[in-house]
């Protein structure tokens, strides 16, 4: 059903529409700026279903949702606040197309701060599913509404930012512009250094954990596995929660 076809058919109808039957079959679009360049947003009755970057935007939302679109004349109240800081405060989301697992993914993928990353290994143990990092992966490459959800905060174990749905520049600009340093998560990558730990706390984090970048060079000392940090004394951080990778 295209968009024209679904507006004749309710101009046809023998008595008015009930309130907000259009709003339950449909959705409504609308295009703004994004933390790196503009978008397309598609939203229904339930919340933000879909975020788009490019050409193509409305035909991959109906195939996808399969709901006729139409443009909105204004963006839902607190998109662009939550695409310009990240965060939510309220924001509906609609994720009802997505199957559990995927939600599971999604949600664990919310809790990593701005600024920070977190490999796929870690999503899959934070949901319980160790084993599942290529299904992880998946998900992610899946998730609906990007920038809203910062699947860009989840990257490969080796030091490399990874696949994106926007493409690895674009999420390596997000990340840049939240302060990760990449080019030194890269270089520490090199050197075979996957955990940073203080031997003034005794702890050990990942590299890009707010608490990892507060140790001095004289405390910092750099591990390939947490196995081998926790051999040397060192327990590992509570707010980046490095075993769930190991």
């Amino acid at each position: 059903m295209t968009e024209d076809r679904l507006l004749a058919g309710l101009a046809a109808l023998a008595t008015d529409a009930p309130d907000g039957l259009f709003d339950r079959i449909a959705a409504r679009w609308v295009r703004v700026p994004g933390p790196v360049g503009e978008v397309r947003v598609a939203y229904t009755d339930q919340g933000i279903a879909f975020v788009h970057d490019g050409p193509g935007f409305g035909a991959a939302f109906r195939a996808r949702f399969g709901r006729p679109l139409l443009p909105a004349e204004r963006p839902p109240a607190g998109l662009l606040p939550a695409l310009r800081t990240g965060r939510l405060n309220g924001l509906r989301l609609d994720l009802r197309d997505v199957s559990d697992f995927q939600r599971d993914v999604l949600r664990a993928a919310q809790t990593i701060p701005r600024g920070e990353v977190r490999p796929y290994a870690w999503i899959a143990a934070q949901i319980g599913r160790p084993r599942a990092v290529r299904a992880v992966g998946t998900a992610l490459a899946r998730n609906p509404v990007p920038l809203l959800i910062p699947c860009h905060r989840v990257t490969r174990s080796d030091g490399a930012v990874g696949e994106y749905v926007f493409g690895a520049s674009t999420k390596e600009r997000l990340l840049t512009a939240e302060g990760a340093d990449l080019d030194r998560v890269r270089e520490l990558a090199g050197e075979r250094v996957f955990y940073l730990a203080s031997d003034t706390t005794g702890v050990v984090c990942f590299p890009t954990c707010h608490n990892a970048r507060r140790i001095t060079p004289a405390h910092r000392h750099g591990f390939r596995t947490l196995a081998q940090a926790r051999a040397a004394g060192y327990r590992p951080c509570r707010v980046c929660k490095p075993a769930l990778a190991a």
